[in-house]
């Protein structure tokens, strides 16, 4: 920046004619029925309505404190709040189907009378069904349709967008399920296996979002692996692409990442910094959402993604040649990130490595596998301590 800079933006707001950027939309970024469209990656704010989630439990259990804080991250920039009375962490055990809903049911109906779009983020068909009755727009089920078998066809008759995560069993026990040779590979094989079941109970395929399920039966080093390959999640080895949800807000592997000389995990609070530097790379690797808890940051996070996404060569068809080095042969043509035009009938993000097909293979209930060889990841081998459960909900 120029010293005059700071100058003469003053004199641009003295004189009334300051404007703020125009950023165009995201051509990348797809729209689903019933649901915003900013042309950015969207941002979803957490609204735990129990007394036991992993980051902030009891916090917004009254009722009353659910409804105002619901409101204030609508006002900071929320596109959807997401509603849960039932912790999933790891360890956490469910809560019957009436207090789930004695704790959902007036804060989304309070919400949406007010104007805000709500997500309900249950695993059970009863508690969907009574929540898009009361306003909400979109079912968040951790388990896939898993957990309850009715859910699918509950989202298929009611026609909203429908969160499809990986999912390997229920939080009391599901880190011991933590285990797999190549995270990518099989948590895209088994998306896949519950996709082909929700559409043959009729779900619409155009609204299924996709959520790799950070933290649920995944340690660190598995959800690094998955954020970095959100391509590969979105395609699930076919031509059709689906939006990707990404879940990394305040987790145990955050913590640990940044944890003290003597090992202490950062607070979950300070954790929202390292939240903001996930979405950013999430969103401009072309995520459909992020889910936080913290959303001011996270909004300007996906504003920043969004610019960095509108002025590469590749939004704009274009690609730029390699500068040519001496001695060389004729420059190669750069690597094109995104194909405007192309088959495939959803955009996506875009891919980080070459697809590989995938295994349709095996039950519908998947098996613990060893434990991957493959090299750890950086932040593993510098901090060998670091590795332990996550935390989900």
């Amino acid at each position: 920046m120029s010293d005059d800079q700071p100058q003469h933006e003053a004199a641009e707001r003295e004189s009334g004619q300051a404007r703020p950027a125009r950023v165009p939309a995201d051509p990348e970024q797809p729209g689903l029925p019933g649901l915003p469209a900013p042309g950015r990656c969207l941002v979803i704010g957490v609204l735990n309505v129990t007394p036991d989630s992993f980051s902030d439990g009891g916090a917004w259990f009254d009722r009353d404190a659910a409804i105002r804080h619901g409101l204030e991250l609508a006002g900071q920039g929320a596109d959807l709040v997401d509603v849960g009375g039932e912790s999933t962490r790891p360890g956490a055990q469910r809560v019957p189907a009436g207090e789930e809903l004695r704790r959902v049911l007036p804060v989304i109906g309070a919400l949406t009378a007010a104007g805000v779009r709500v997500s309900v983020d249950t695993m059970r068909a009863q508690v969907a069904e009574a929540a898009l009755s009361a306003g909400a727009c979109l079912v968040n089920d951790v388990s896939g349709g898993l957990a309850d078998p009715q859910m699918p066809r509950l989202v298929a008759q009611a026609g909203v967008a429908y969160v499809v995560m990986h999912w390997r069993g229920h939080s009391h026990d599901m880190m011991q399920r933590a285990a797999y040779r190549d995270v990518v590979g099989e948590v895209r094989a088994e998306l896949r296996r519950r996709v082909d079941a929700i559409v043959a109970e009729g779900v619409d395929p155009s609204r299924i979002i996709l959520d790799p399920g950070l933290g649920f039966a995944k340690n660190q080093d598995h959800n690094w692996a998955l954020l970095t390959r959100l391509g590969e999640i979105a395609a699930l080895g076919g031509g059709s692409r689906f939006p990707v949800l990404i879940g990394a807000s305040r987790k145990s592997f955050l913590g640990r990442l940044l944890a003290a000389p003597d090992g202490t995990p950062r607070s979950f609070a300070g954790r929202d910094a390292a939240t903001v530097a996930v979405t950013a790379l999430a969103a401009a690797a072309g995520a459909w959402a992020v889910r936080v808890h913290d959303v001011p940051g996270n909004v300007d996070a996906t504003r920043v993604a969004m610019a960095w996404r509108s002025a590469s060569p590749a939004a704009a068809g274009t690609t730029e040649p390699e500068s040519p080095r001496p001695g060389s042969e004729s420059p190669r043509p750069g690597r094109e990130l995104s194909r405007p035009g192309s088959e495939s009938p959803r955009p996506g993000p875009e891919l980080s490595r070459s697809d590989s097909e995938l295994s349709r293979s095996g039950s519908e209930s998947p098996r613990p596998a060893p434990a991957s060889t493959r090299p750890a990841p950086e932040s593993a081998r510098l901090a060998p301590e670091l590795a332990g459960p996550g935390e989900a909900g």
